[in-house]
């Protein structure tokens, strides 16, 4: 086989069970050295402030600002450099994001658990949320929709937004579209900034937003201290399943789309049929040919995987075992197939639903967890930027009536006080 005919992604024929740790392994995404790194940034600017962001910014962008926060009249000056058919497309994409979040709204809940007790659950917005946007190869105006439409939405009283240096005009007319606080700093020193506070960068109360590598180890080291956050969202990845009802043509731009993100994201194919991923690697070798991000599309599938498995039940199996950031399901009955699916943070129904719409304007949520994270972390939804408080009112029958109950339990727990509480309030009713 000539270096032409190899398949760009790998094969695996019909594993076992035993077998998937192994073979289902993500990237190395730095392990030790990159978090003793971050923990150094996150060191530097929380002892360091603005001085320190700035020396960061010099040291791993090779730009400073001449100030962190960019001005709402940059902001506005941006929409000059942007075509009006981007313009329209941000605004179709803001319509549909608008819509799907808006139907999420939280409704407050009020129940009488007995008579005379009454407990009720409402909602209340995140008061200052900090959101990373990502610059750099691939800045994500998607990203800015995302995020702070849902936070618009749920009511967040300030919006802080962070980005690399240098960002483009039509990142900087999307971010402009938005009533928020802007500054440009990207990597782990942003998320630092936003988790403890600068001169320059207020401190907030959760943080949002996807990342590389030293972006999400920021987050996840930062969370470890108490700072909320929404979720890991590292490197982008794609599961696909197809049988012979899916398009060749199609599952290969799907895969190629996620591996363009970056070198570090990670695509896997799942197929009962041999032709059909013999199939998909040619389309894989003639579509690349044409992507300009070609470089890094060959570094990430060096990651991939096509896996040849028994039928669609092995690749139900099998992608609930990765929990992919996404899957899609090209197969005959993808609704029913969606039913069978555990873990996954958004998935495509049938041959014309591909990821990227997903990723821009069909409406959901891009902001996903990675690193098989779906298994217990969701993605934003607006519930992401709020937050619920319960409250509780007995009247003196109610009192009386759960004071047993009260009773019991406190003195079974050996906690004295809890039980003097409720016996002070019972010896005045009586």
């Amino acid at each position: 086989m000539t270096q032409k005919e190899k398949p760009l992604i790998p094969i695996v024929s019909k594993p076992e069970p035993s077998e998937y740790r192994n073979i289902l392994r993500r990237p190395d995404q730095g392990g030790q050295i990159v978090q003793d790194r971050v923990r150094e940034i996150i060191k530097r600017v929380e002892q360091g402030g603005d001085e320190a962001l700035r020396a960061l910014c010099l040291e791993i962008d090779g730009l400073v600002p001449d100030r962190f926060e960019i001005s709402g009249e940059e902001l506005r000056l941006a929409a000059a450099d942007v075509d009006d058919e981007l313009k329209m497309a941000i605004g179709r994409a803001s319509e549909n994001i608008r819509t799907f979040h808006r139907a999420q709204m939280p409704k407050s809940i009020s129940v009488e658990t007995m008579k005379g007790i009454h407990c009720r659950l409402r909602y209340t917005p995140i008061e200052r949320v900090g959101l990373y946007i990502p610059g750099g190869t691939a800045p994500l105006l998607s990203t800015v929709l995302m995020t702070v439409i849902p936070a618009k939405l749920a009511g967040c009283r300030e919006i802080i937004a962070c980005t690399p240096p240098g960002p483009s005009p039509e990142l900087l007319y999307t971010l402009g579209l938005f009533d928020i606080r802007v500054f440009s700093v990207g990597g782990a020193q942003a998320i630092a900034a936003m988790a403890l506070g600068t001169e320059s960068i207020p401190k907030v109360d959760k943080i949002f937003g996807p990342g590389n590598t030293w972006v999400t180890q920021a987050k996840m080291l930062l969370a470890g201290r108490g700072i909320a956050i929404d979720m890991p969202a590292g490197p982008s990845e794609v599961m696909v399943i197809a049988d012979e009802s899916a398009v060749p043509a199609f599952v290969a731009a799907d895969l190629l789309s996620q591996a363009e993100h970056g070198p570090d994201s990670q695509v896997i194919l799942l197929s009962d049929s041999m032709p059909f991923i013999r199939e998909v690697q040619k389309e894989l070798q003639s579509q690349i040919e044409n992507l300009p991000r070609k470089e890094i599309a060959m570094e990430s599938l060096k990651h991939g995987m096509a896996i040849h498995v028994c039928g669609v039940e092995q690749a139900v199996e099998i992608s609930n075992y990765y929990g992919p950031e996404h899957l899609i399901l090209a197969v005959t009955n993808p609704n029913e197939t969606a039913e069978k699916i555990h873990n996954a943070g958004s998935v495509f129904l049938g041959n014309y639903s591909p990821e990227s719409a997903g990723d821009y304007a069909s409406g959901t949520n891009h902001t996903l967890p990675t690193g098989g994270a779906t298994r217990a972390w969701s993605g934003i939804t607006i519930h992401s930027f709020m937050k619920s408080i319960t409250l509780q009112e007995l009247t003196r029958e109610g009192l009386m009536q759960l004071a047993p109950t009260l009773l019991s339990l406190s003195m079974a727990e050996q906690l004295d006080g809890h039980a003097n509480a409720v016996l002070q309030r019972m010896k005045q009713i009586q």
